[in-house]
């Protein structure tokens, strides 16, 4: 990897998010939680969502991940709550076509994932990336389906 491809990757912009994460911690009496791992560095995201009507209205997440991963955990902290499950779904494939396949980045109400763009060629990275959407999306299945049962 070059020089100049590493400054590209951790751009200023990365670096802000990935310093400021929106609703860091975790939530007293989530409706779900969900760790998510990425096994080829280690990164973790727990994400703990309280639901009402279908949409996040309480959202917590402890990020524990490379400048990539607490980026990408910033930018979907910063959407969450209001959002639907099929938002959100919407949001990681979108996430996960702009990383694999050269898609456009997620759009709205999840703006901003574009800064992840330089990313694209460094495949080792994109697990870490997809884990706070991925994480989002199981804890609202699972928060939803334990509605559904209860």
């Amino acid at each position: 990897m070059a020089d100049s491809d590493l400054i590209k990757l951790y751009s200023g912009r990365i670096l802000e998010l990935a310093s400021a994460i929106p609703h860091a911690g975790r939530l007293d009496g989530p409706d779900a939680t969900v760790k998510r791992r990425s096994p080829l560095c280690g990164s973790t995201v727990t994400v703990d969502v309280g639901l009402d009507g279908g949409r996040i209205s309480r959202f917590g997440q402890d990020v524990k991940a490379c400048a990539l991963g607490q980026a990408s955990a910033a930018i979907a902290g910063a959407h969450a709550i209001g959002r639907t499950r099929a938002e959100v779904e919407a949001a990681r494939d979108a996430l996960r076509a702009m990383l694999t396949e050269g898609g456009a980045p997620p759009g709205a109400p999840y703006d901003g994932f574009e800064v992840l763009e330089p990313a694209r060629d460094f495949k080792n990275r994109h697990a870490s990336i997809m884990l706070a959407l991925e994480a989002t999306a199981e804890a609202m299945a699972q928060a939803e389906l334990a509605r559904a049962t209860a």
